[in-house]
């Protein structure tokens, strides 16, 4: 039987997302956005632990012993090109967890790559000169016209030290690391990097992944020492499969750094992709059915105490 040839694939795969596309623009603009599962109260966590709630998509807020992170903040309704008070994109299936005002004091923001899903610029204008930034190679230009002054790129295999004047005065220190994936945030500007991230403080460590395909770097963070949490996205695999892993690779490859804990995000969020809604929350879980410990959370707002 003949099979399609690689170019027609292409062409009939762009001809389905520019219709999911216009989708969204129209059918879906009246379509109403489900509230989170549960909302997270930081202002409860304790300074002394580590503890982490998942916001939404990619955004998880992190209480590292008082230091606050936000991971690729965005919490507008919609993702995407903004023109004439509008922004043309996909709109989100499920509201953030918490609301800009509902954050704490961010203390640091990591932004893994440029993509309009993880680095959303209406949502980076809300934060003011004192949120430090760690963000990839040539990307800090796009921060320009925002309050966002303590910014700070960093390559593949650089280690950066932050110092925080939090309430829990302290240092904490970034890593970041290969993935694979990529940068643009337009069609040309492929000058642009794209970062995962190692946090360590206080002997503890916390890995965020920001968006990667399957790929062999992970096993290199063992040299780091052993890493309590791995923040890993397991959506947007079909057709994207060759930026995007599936959410049993996302398990081999925090289990190649060594994680303990593995806390599943960029899925129930944004439609990006053509798998069910629910699949990669449902194939995660089975894979580890046999380790059901290891599972941070599931759901948009939950929270996870590193013990």
């Amino acid at each position: 039987m003949d099979t399609p040839d690689q170019p027609t694939l292409r062409s009939a795969r762009v001809r389905r997302w520019l219709a999911h596309l216009w989708r969204e623009w129209t059918i879906e603009s009246w379509r109403p956005i489900a509230p989170a599962f549960t909302k997270p109260e930081p202002l409860k966590w304790n300074d002394t632990q580590a503890t982490a709630g998942w916001i939404g998509h990619a955004t998880v807020l992190v209480n590292f012993f008082g230091i606050n992170i936000l991971t690729d903040p965005v919490l507008f309704p919609r993702i995407g090109i903004r023109l004439a008070g509008f922004t043309i994109g996909p709109k989100r299936l499920t509201a953030p967890a918490l609301q800009f005002h509902e954050l704490p004091r961010i203390d640091l923001i990591l932004l893994s790559h440029a993509h309009f899903d993880h680095f959303d610029l209406r949502t980076l204008h809300r934060f003011n000169k004192d949120t430090s930034v760690i963000t990839a190679s040539n990307t800090a230009d796009l921060l320009r016209w925002t309050r966002l002054r303590a910014i700070t790129e960093l390559r593949w295999g650089e280690t950066k030290m932050i110092k925080t004047g939090s309430r829990t005065a302290g240092d904490i220190f970034i890593s970041a690391f290969e993935v694979k994936h990529w940068g643009a945030r337009m069609q040309r500007d492929t000058h642009r990097g794209y970062n995962g991230y190692l946090m360590e403080r206080n002997g503890r460590r916390i890995l965020f992944a920001g968006d990667t395909a399957f790929t062999d770097t992970f096993a290199k963070l063992r040299k780091y020492g052993p890493i309590d949490l791995a923040i890993i996205s397991i959506a947007a695999y079909n057709p994207w499969i060759r930026n995007h892993c599936t959410p049993e690779q996302a398990i081999e490859m925090a289990n190649a750094a060594g994680a303990q804990f593995i806390m599943p995000v960029h899925h129930q969020t944004f439609r990006l992709s053509f798998e069910p809604l629910r699949e990669p929350i449902e194939r995660f879980q089975a894979a580890l059915r046999n380790a059901p410990e290891r599972v941070a959370l599931r759901e948009i707002g939950e929270t996870f105490i590193m013990p």
